[in-house]
């Protein structure tokens, strides 16, 4: 029975046909099934197999010229003074690149030490009310008419500028209260002409100030018990600063404002205290009077406090001469540490057992319903000091941080490459010009030096070239031994080291 075969090949069922024939492969015919296109599956292995070495990649890059000083002599043989100029400009970069790394360095150093400045946060407080029952009496319009009367208490907070009259400047705020009440703040209002417009276009040019939100944690508003009835509600107003999200700048619109505004059902005056946690970063201690002898101040923050016991350590010449780890405590040390000896590693952790949350800024605020304070409202004031960064730190970190600066460092360092590409020429070259220099000037001896080196290298290429540089192993100094033969050096013992180390039969 004759086998049943087709004339071409066939393939097997769980190969993947190509999307094209290769060369020399036949055109499929009529009884050929063609196959159909099918997209590129990505295959790992292959794109792995495709990823450079990083062992080829070191290789390479090892082998790339670095070296940008001219040879020795070569001046002789260039025309003009195109090597000095050059060995001159090596020198300014050398100085040049010392003094922007001395510069970055010091730059780095002052952004690293975070230090604060600390300005004047003012915040008015005032309140007004409604539906109150001298209000209805007098006939005075109001929005509760059909309900009690009401108070709403506006907290409000402005950091003051940095000029001799930010501090005493009432006009300049109740200036500012009479634009917002026009609507000449209102970022939503139509711009019109007034003689604030080109203070207003001043402003606009200032960077973004921080609003009151910024400068604290919490803010709780406490109500004390009033000693006559007329007040529904005697709950605490709580507000707590949400947490920032990952990657993003700025506080969330809704946490970032500059009042804070609340309401109430009331008919009688009331107490209130305004306690505002403040948020600092670093954030600063309250110190107890043991540590605050030592630093001479009653704040500070976690990083300062060991920096500063270190500095009156060292004023005071505390360290031990031998061990400088160990500190004598003088008396103030021994108040503090309650000891009469203590290792550096050791003053953090004890510092901060006298360390403790700063209190909570407290703010009194009686709030005034009667007819005499509404008639002339005035709010009440209040300056806080406040922990703000420098500004030249943000300039500076700018400078450190700016996108320009790696593209320099890659120009600078393919312009290195070329120049090392360009002196390794130059090497060569050089090599080259005494090569036939010295064939010029002495043809015969140097031909016969120049033949009895190459003789030698092809020697050692093949392994036939004896010990050292041509000597006779069998001579009479290699037989004698001693203290002072050739056999009593390391170059010998290690020769019969690696010898008694080979397997045997090798």
């Amino acid at each position: 029975m004759q086998p049943n075969y087709r004339g071409y090949p066939q393939q097997a069922t769980h190969h993947r046909p190509p999307a094209t024939p290769r060369r020399g492969a036949p055109v499929p015919g009529p009884m050929m099934p063609v196959p159909l296109a099918q997209h590129a599956v990505p295959n790992p292995q292959l794109a792995q197999r495709n990823a450079p070495n990083p062992v080829d990649t070191a290789l390479r890059r090892s082998r790339k010229p670095t070296d940008k000083n001219l040879p020795d002599g070569v001046e002789e043989s260039v025309v003009g003074d195109g090597v000095t100029q050059y060995k001159n400009l090596r020198d300014v970069e050398k100085r040049l690149d010392a003094a922007m790394m001395r510069k970055r360095l010091d730059i780095q150093e002052s952004v690293n030490r975070t230090v604060k400045r600390f300005r004047t946060l003012r915040i008015w407080i005032s309140n007004t009310v409604e539906n109150q029952p001298w209000q209805r009496e007098s006939g005075q319009d109001s929005n509760g008419a059909h309900g009690g009367g009401r108070y709403k208490v506006k907290i409000e907070g402005k950091l003051l500028d940095d000029g001799p009259d930010a501090f005493d400047s009432d006009e300049s705020d109740s200036e500012d209260e009479e634009n917002k009440a026009n609507g000449q703040n209102d970022p939503d209002a139509m711009e019109e002409d007034s003689p604030q417009k080109q203070k207003q276009a001043k402003k606009s040019s200032t960077p973004q100030r921080k609003r009151l939100s910024h400068f604290f944690k919490s803010i709780t508003v406490e109500l004390d018990k009033p000693s006559s009835p007329g007040v529904a509600d005697l709950a605490t107003i709580n507000w707590n600063k949400p947490a920032i999200p990952a990657g993003a700048v700025s506080l969330p619109p809704s946490a970032d404002f500059d009042s804070l505004e609340f309401s109430r059902a009331a008919e009688v005056n009331l107490n209130a205290t305004i306690n505002l946690v403040r948020d600092e970063d670093p954030e600063r201690f309250k110190l107890s009077k043991e540590l605050a002898a030592v630093l001479d101040t009653d704040e500070e923050a976690r990083g300062s406090i060991v920096v500063g016991i270190f500095e009156y350590i060292r004023a005071m010449e505390l360290q031990e001469n031998e061990e400088k780890r160990a500190i004598r405590c003088d008396d103030r040390l021994k108040a503090l540490f309650n000891r009469d000896k203590i290792f550096f590693p050791a003053i953090p952790e004890s510092a901060s057992a006298h360390t403790s949350p700063l209190d909570p800024i407290k703010l009194p605020y009686t709030i005034r319903v009667d007819p005499e304070y509404q008639n002339n409202p005035t709010p009440t004031i209040y300056d806080i000091r406040v922990a703000v960064e420098d500004p030249l730190r943000a300039k500076m970190i700018s400078m450190t941080r700016a996108p320009d600066y790696p593209n320099m460092l890659r120009q600078v360092a393919n312009l290195d490459d070329q120049v090392a590409l360009v002196v390794q020429a130059l090497t060569h070259s050089k090599a080259r010009h005494a090569f036939f220099q010295s064939l010029s000037e002495d043809p015969a001896n140097f031909v016969r030096r120049w033949t009895s080196s190459q003789k030698r290298d092809l020697e050692i290429i093949l392994g036939e070239a004896t010990r050292g540089g041509g000597e006779d192993g069998s001579g009479p100094e290699f037989r004698r031994g001693g203290s002072n033969s050739a056999w009593d050096t390391p170059v010998a013992a290690e020769a019969v080291r690696y010898m008694l180390a080979k397997p045997p039969g090798r």
